[in-house]
């Protein structure tokens, strides 16, 4: 884990905690609203079944990590991120977004750098659907949320009251981080409009047990990008990563490979997370 301090506009100094695992082709991983460890082990899994570069940084604010007062929305993260991929002068990067980090992902194919050949959004929030409303997360109870988002939630729910005081505290911290970040709502009405800006490679990804947005609100979401693909995976909700691992790895990774500029599994990138 490093901590890569950045300058971005509109924001200021970030401090970024970054995580790091693999080598070969770049990719960039965004968490959600739960937070780093909802895509940790998939990282872990993901750097051991391909080669691949699997940088996993955590949203300022999540984890009791600082956040500046200027960076309080989404296009400040797809901001900091872009400004990430140029400070590690990282090529031919694949940025993977799941929830939140999906939303982030496509405002990042907005400010199209140079730097990503593919986005891959997996049950990313942020559109408005006519007849297709977000859940609105911030009233679900634990037990509520889990059956809007798991094919099985009886197996990956989980009860806080359950957890350790510390983990509860950090669920707690990355709630408000969230709200700030992308308002209780977790849409913006101008995005669907703005997606038809994108013009680099995307895939959207999406849990057919979904219920946070539903499979017409992710088909929406495919419809606003040019071009863009749609895959839906079967057994699964809106955390692929943690109920169908392997399925969301082996769509990805070929995703990535048919739009990479150098191979996956050849040396592409130059950048050293070491260095702060």
């Amino acid at each position: 884990m490093s901590v890569h301090s950045l300058t971005v506009p509109g924001a200021g100094l970030v401090e970024l905690t970054v995580t790091e695992r693999g080598q070969g082709h770049p990719v960039l991983l965004l968490h959600g609203g739960g937070g780093p460890l909802t895509v940790t082990a998939w990282a872990d899994r993901f750097a051991e079944a391909k080669p691949a570069r699997v940088l996993t940084p955590v949203h300022p604010g999540f984890n009791a990590t600082p956040r500046p007062a200027g960076l309080d929305s989404i296009a400040g993260l797809a901001a900091t991120y872009v400004a990430l991929l140029d400070a590690l002068d990282l090529h031919d990067v694949t940025v993977i977004g799941n929830s939140i980090g999906g939303w982030i992902a496509a405002e990042m194919a907005l400010l199209r750098s140079p730097r990503v050949s593919s986005y891959v959004l997996v049950d990313a929030v942020g559109i408005e659907v006519a007849g297709h409303p977000v859940a609105d997360f911030f009233s679900l109870t634990p037990a509520g949320l889990a059956a809007r988002s798991y094919h099985d939630p009886k197996t990956y729910g989980v009860d806080p009251a359950k957890l350790p005081a510390q983990i509860r505290e950090a669920m707690a911290g990355n709630r408000t981080a969230l709200e700030v970040y992308a308002g209780r709502a977790m849409t913006d009405p101008t995005l669907a409009d703005r997606l038809s800006g994108v013009t680099t490679a995307t895939l959207v990804v999406w849990g057919e047990a979904d219920r946070i947005g539903d499979t017409a609100f992710g088909r929406a979401y495919a419809a606003a990008i040019p071009g863009a693909q749609f895959t839906l995976l079967p057994g699964t909700g809106h955390l692929p990563q943690i109920e169908t691992p392997d399925a969301l790895i082996e769509t990805v990774w070929s995703f990535a490979d048919a739009h990479a500029t150098r191979k996956p599994g050849r040396s592409s990138t130059t950048g050293d997370l070491s260095v702060a």
